[in-house]
């Protein structure tokens, strides 16, 4: 599993962006979409959230496939409110159960499948899922009143609540560390519009504000990404804009434009921030700033977003090579062709469960959740729910299942 979430960076502020790009990418039509979201509603209305196939009992050969590599049949299977649109903090699982971003947001427990709870009106549309240190799950007010609440992920239980100020509109949460959580907001004029933003630090106990910095004029509180290690706050943006602040103070600690826009999330371990831009995969000192290291791919590919399990970065590329890299100097441990030898998709987001390595993938066709050996690249399996639902997969896990979210249906695979 990983351990802990401060190193990797989240979204706020969703655009359509990646949506339409993976419409493009599937010949969808908008009548096609709106037709589809129309059905998943329907399938809800209709008491579509039963269990299919009814929960079964883990064996010690789960998480190994079958004999021939086809993946293993899911423990459960559910209908679900998610609305989500393909950023990996919309799916999480943390004290016995799993949450998918979604109105109404529900908890699911992670061994049966059965609900917990659920909360109408819990959290924006696509907003992140905030786990802090103490197991806290903040989130941005459904209700778009300005609050950021947090809630006890094991019964939905209000535990916290701050408000930036009625000068701000709907802040949303970026990134969470034991103290403080950190979020931006539009600064509203006093005719209504907004032309800047702000970003702030909560205090995670009293949910008083602890400092807050105006953000240059032109940046954006939309495709925001960030992180947090020790004193550095870290975030891009679709400007090419990727900052250090001060946690304590709020303050600049130095800012650089990238050369390609991150649309993605990136990721920080110790003292590096690590960001892929393009066919390269960089790595900063936070402290100042200066490069690091750095990694190409092939010419004419691009990496996709980076992960760090246990010490180790995982990245695919548009070509579909695979890499594992030491964090701390991006020297190779191993590189594989699995994915293009198998004509599988490229999978842009990660978690590991024992010697398994799990790869959730944009596309369908030929896509899904990779099981992965981690210690060799070697495709294990592939498992695909075979519905054709143009969404993004996402994964999470708990340590002993690997939760998989298509669309509106979430998987317990075997971990």
């Amino acid at each position: 599993m990983s351990k802990g979430f401060a190193g990797r960076g989240t979204t706020a502020g969703r655009t359509s962006r990646r949506r339409i790009l993976r419409l493009a990418g599937g010949a969808l039509t908008m009548t096609a979409l709106g037709a589809g979201l129309t059905g998943c509603e329907d399938e809800l209305a209709t008491g579509g959230a039963g269990s299919t196939p009814p929960p079964r009992t883990a064996s010690p050969e789960d998480g190994k496939g079958t004999e021939d590599g086809k993946a293993p049949a899911p423990l459960w299977t559910k209908s679900t409110s998610a609305q989500t649109y393909g950023d990996n903090d919309e799916l999480v699982a943390v004290d016995g159960v799993v949450i998918a971003s979604g109105d109404p947001l529900a908890a699911l427990d992670g061994a049966t499948g059965a609900e917990r709870w659920s909360l109408p009106g819990g959290a924006v549309p696509g907003a992140p899922l905030l786990l802090g240190a103490g197991g806290t799950l903040y989130l941005a007010s459904g209700k778009y009143d300005g609050n950021v609440i947090g809630y006890a992920p094991a019964s939905g239980k209000e535990t916290w609540r701050s408000h930036l100020g009625k000068e701000y509109r709907q802040p949303r949460p970026v990134a969470v560390d034991g103290t403080q959580v950190y979020v931006i907001a539009e600064i509203l004029e006093a005719d209504g519009s907004s032309r800047t933003n702000v970003i702030a630090a909560l205090n995670s106990s009293t949910g008083k504000l602890a400092w807050k910095e105006q953000r240059d004029l032109g940046t954006e509180q939309n495709g925001v990404h960030a992180a947090v290690q020790g004193r550095y706050l870290v975030y891009t943006d679709f400007k090419k804009n990727l900052t250090v602040r001060d946690t304590a103070t709020g303050k600049q600690v130095w800012t650089q434009k990238t050369t390609k826009t991150s649309y993605g999330p990136f990721v920080v371990h110790q003292d590096l921030v690590i960001v892929p831009q393009g066919q390269r995969l960089q790595a900063f000192a936070l402290s100042d700033g200066s490069e690091k290291w750095s990694v190409e791919a092939e010419q004419f590919t691009t990496f996709r977003e980076p992960t760090v399990l246990d010490d180790v970065l995982y990245i695919a590329d548009s070509g579909r090579t695979l890499r594992a890299v030491e964090p701390q100097t991006g020297k190779k441990v191993w590189q594989s062709t699995a994915l293009k030898d198998a004509g599988a998709q490229v999978p842009r987001q990660f978690v590991r469960v024992g010697s398994t390595l799990y790869g959730a993938t944009d596309l369908d066709e030929q896509g899904g959740v990779h099981a992965i050996d981690a210690k060799t690249g070697a495709l294990r399996w592939t498992f695909n729910d075979k519905s054709g639902d143009f969404h993004s997969w996402l994964v999470a896990t708990d340590g002993k299942h690997v939760f998989a979210l298509h669309g509106k249906k979430l998987h317990a695979l075997p971990g």
